[in-house]
């Protein structure tokens, strides 16, 4: 998780919203990939950390599937990054702070609880909210 903070630091201060995510190796605990969000500077609503690891740790390793990783992130996903996990086949999703307004696991759609999905990861949420929570809220006080 220190990792995906770190990109969710760095993020921010490029001026996206500060979330992060890694993408680790199950067995050897290894980083395949991180990302912050690079919504802004990509002019791209899809550019959200989990799909920008999901897409690198993918490349990493040469194959569209990664059953065999866990998602560190430092906000609940949204859907449509959910939908990103279940078709890579992540085995463990962990995030910080819980979206009550956009999240899509545990709040809004809950889409790994859908009949049409496919694959549902192991979800483990709140790990280090406070602190990811205080990075989203100075982050958008900041900018009001």
């Amino acid at each position: 998780m220190a990792a995906a903070f770190a990109e969710a630091e760095a993020a921010a201060l490029r001026g996206e919203a500060p979330i992060g995510a890694v993408v680790v190796e199950r067995a050897t605990g290894r980083i395949l990939a991180a990302a912050g969000n690079r919504t802004e500077a990509d002019k791209d609503p899809s550019a959200h950390a989990e799909l920008l690891a999901i897409r690198a740790a993918c490349a990493a390793k040469g194959a569209p599937r990664l059953p065999d990783c866990d998602l560190y992130v430092t906000l609940e996903p949204c859907t449509m990054c959910a939908g990103a996990i279940s078709h890579a086949r992540i085995a463990r999703l962990v995030f910080a702070a819980y979206d009550p307004k956009g999240g899509g696991v545990e709040h809004g759609a809950r889409f790994f609880e859908r009949v049409t999905c496919h694959h549902a990861p192991e979800v483990v949420g709140g790990v280090e909210e406070t602190r990811a929570a205080r990075l989203l809220k100075e982050f958008f006080s900041a900018r009001r």
